[in-house]
């Protein structure tokens, strides 16, 4: 009697076990990728490394949950990148939109004092357009960082914008072509460009208000100004050299990643140059001539709105700055020294950009 009840037992207990295993076999392979699904849905999960930890930035605290193999992450909207806290952003996290941070697609590579702050303060005016607010200088002096340090540094967007970066340094460093294709070959370039001479003086002109004593320009660009020898190893000289430093570029990107635009008509006209920039990143044109009016006084456009800022307002006090006097014996050597290497541009980028 004793060893029928054990049998009995025996047999309900293997029926039990083999139910248990059957539940949790239909748990594992229906409910869960239904649960992932739902999720996924819901736009929770976000690919990036499996691991929990908390960091701060600003008192700011980023925290990472592993949840089945996956991170999810809560990414603070103030005091990580400039303009994080705007209230549109705000109201989009409320809201249930899943802000992120993505390596630019769009860099402005240059060229210094030829007009690339104007230019990114009128195109970020478009509501698809994201750009990080100071010079980041990745590519040429914090390379060895790593992308993920770079990725940091850019501004939170949403599905189906443009994350832009500018550093006019990138256009004349030797290694940052091979490092900008390295990181994505697909990458948009834009070069605003202007007549070299008038470059040069415009750099002159911001060294000189930042040092009390400084030789005149005359006397830093030429070697022999009655021969009219130039300085070529002098910096605002050499960076004019526009057709050599682009020769680095191609080497790595094709003419039709790269947009060139005329830094005078960004000033004359700034809709119309801003336009091509809005055709070039595949965007509707928002941006057009209501946007801006033009300052006499400082002899630039001015934005009627921007991202920031909903009243008027100019760019920052150093833009505009008086030039210093130049002999005419020095403008034409200079005019004369630039002519063939204008020249060059103009056939390697198809456009006759009209500098005297």
């Amino acid at each position: 009697m004793h060893s029928f009840f054990s049998k009995r037992t025996m047999v309900a207990t293997i029926l039990i076990c083999i139910f248990l295993l059957y539940i949790t076999f239909t748990f594992n392979s229906c409910l869960m990728p239904s649960i992932r699904r739902s999720l996924q849905k819901n736009n929770v999960y976000e690919n990036d490394e499996p691991k929990k930890k908390t960091t701060s930035s600003n008192c700011s605290e980023v925290l990472e949950i592993r949840l089945v193999d996956t991170v999810v992450r809560n990414v603070p909207l103030t005091g990580l990148n400039d303009g994080e806290n705007t209230s549109k952003y705000r109201l989009l996290s409320e809201h249930g939109e899943r802000l992120n941070r993505h390596l630019p697609k769009v860099l402005i590579i240059g060229i210094k004092k030829s007009g690339t702050r104007a230019l990114l303060e009128f195109i970020r005016l478009h509501p698809l357009v994201r750009a990080a607010g100071s010079e980041v200088h990745f590519f040429d002096r914090h390379y060895q960082r790593g992308l993920h340090w770079y990725r940091g540094r850019m501004p939170t967007t949403i599905d189906g914008q443009i994350t832009m970066e500018k550093t006019p340094s990138y256009f004349i460093t030797k290694e940052v072509p091979y490092r900008v294709h390295h990181m994505n070959p697909s990458t948009k370039l834009l070069i605003v460009v202007r007549d070299p001479v008038q470059r040069a003086i415009s750099d002159y002109t911001q060294a000189a208000s930042k040092r009390k004593e400084m030789k005149t320009f005359e006397e830093l660009a030429f070697l022999n100004l009655t021969a009219g020898v130039v300085d070529t190893n002098w910096g605002p000289i050499k960076i004019g050299l526009y057709a050599r430093h682009l020769e680095r570029w191609i080497k790595y990107f094709s003419l039709s990643q790269f947009l060139f635009i005329s830094g005078e008509r960004l000033i004359s006209d700034p809709a119309f140059e801003i336009g091509r920039v809005q055709d070039f990143l595949g965007l509707k044109r928002i941006i057009t001539e209501k946007y801006f009016y033009f300052n006499s006084s400082k002899g630039f456009p001015c934005l009627i709105k921007s991202e920031s800022r909903s009243t008027p307002h100019c760019l920052g006090k150093s833009k505009g700055r008086s030039h210093p006097s130049i002999s005419s014996s020095a403008y034409k050597h200079l005019k004369e020294f630039y002519r063939p290497y204008n020249l060059k541009f103009y056939q390697m980028t198809g456009i006759d950009f009209g500098w005297p």
